[in-house]
């Protein structure tokens, strides 16, 4: 008499899981990945230990410690910087800028910036050096 197992093992491997999880890198470095532009507002940069993925973004919002912002390294007054991110991208399909704030740069001065970005659905990527 032939005893058959009831449960066999399927040794057959599935790539869609994998599959997956790949797009899923692609798209968290995508979204993360810093913008590779050089601009003349000398800014020190914060340290990271990321991977160099860049996405060129047209629009750089520089900041300095003492506040004082630049928009493609031109001089903007805190008032107006708002209405000219939003002249420098009204052409565009995908709206997207770069912040490039100093390390010292005080907190409030890059939420500011940040709060333009989110007040009209204007995505961001905040620059900084890779970390040696």
């Amino acid at each position: 008499m032939k005893i058959q197992r009831r449960n066999k093992a399927n040794p057959e491997f599935s790539l869609a899981a994998m599959t997956d999880v790949i797009l899923l890198m692609l798209i968290f470095f995508m979204v993360t990945s810093s913008a590779a532009n050089q601009s003349a507002i000398d800014v020190n940069l914060p340290k990271t230990g990321a991977v160099e993925d860049n996405i060129p973004n047209p629009v750089i919002v520089s900041i300095k410690p003492d506040g004082s912002y630049f928009v493609d390294d031109n001089p903007v007054n805190r008032g107006e910087l708002e209405q000219v991110i939003i002249d420098k991208l009204a052409g565009q399909e995908k709206k997207s800028f770069t912040i490039r704030a100093d390390e010292n740069t005080l907190h409030k001065d890059v939420v500011f910036v940040m709060e333009i970005a989110e007040k009209h659905k204007i995505n961001i990527a905040i620059a900084t050096v890779k970390d040696k």
